[in-house]
């Protein structure tokens, strides 16, 4: 199976993105197909899947880098931020508990939980038994992040949004598969 049909399947795209879909098609061209057709927020889906982990978090920190953010939302994308610049598992845990913490509400929230997702495990830190999360969770959380971010300025939702999916699609093929 092509990444791109892997990545659709695991992020839900609705029937009608999926059919747009080639076997033979790269990240990109996937992508902007679903674009041309107005399939906005499976491109979203499908682009924050297809980046390599830490290339999406530091998309989604991007994006957040700009906007006047309330500092609880600063801090998650901080946590976020350490974790691409030293993606351990104790800035990983760091994250996945700010995350936690804040019941998944706020940008900040999702934009830590896009690197607590990434690895490691979702379980207690005390329980022994690791429960790790799956593969296309930290593109979930990209989404959240930025459509979040996306609806802070009333009436420009899509057109923000395009703003952020344009600032990523150079790095779909950058760096490593997305796993």
């Amino acid at each position: 199976m092509s990444p791109v049909v892997q990545a659709a399947e695991q992020m839900e795209l609705a029937a009608p993105a999926r059919a747009r879909l080639e076997s033979h098609m790269n990240p990109q061209q996937a992508v902007q197909a679903l674009l041309a057709e107005g399939e906005t927020q499976d491109a979203l889906k499908l682009l924050a899947r297809l980046l390599p982990k830490r290339y999406a978090v530091a998309w989604a920190c991007q994006c957040a880098r700009d906007l006047a953010l309330p500092m609880e939302d600063k801090a998650g994308a901080a946590l976020a931020e350490q974790w691409v610049r030293e993606p351990d598992e104790a800035h990983r845990r760091a994250a996945f508990e700010f995350a936690n913490a804040g019941g998944y509400r706020t940008i900040g929230a999702w934009l830590a939980a896009s690197a607590g997702w990434s690895g490691g495990s979702l379980a207690p830190a005390s329980q022994e038994t690791a429960v790790p999360p799956a593969e296309h969770l930290t593109a979930c959380a990209v989404v959240a992040a930025v459509n979040l971010m996306a609806g802070l300025e009333t009436g420009r939702f899509e057109e923000r949004r395009a703003e952020f999916m344009a600032s990523a699609m150079s790095l779909l093929g950058a760096g490593s598969p997305a796993h």
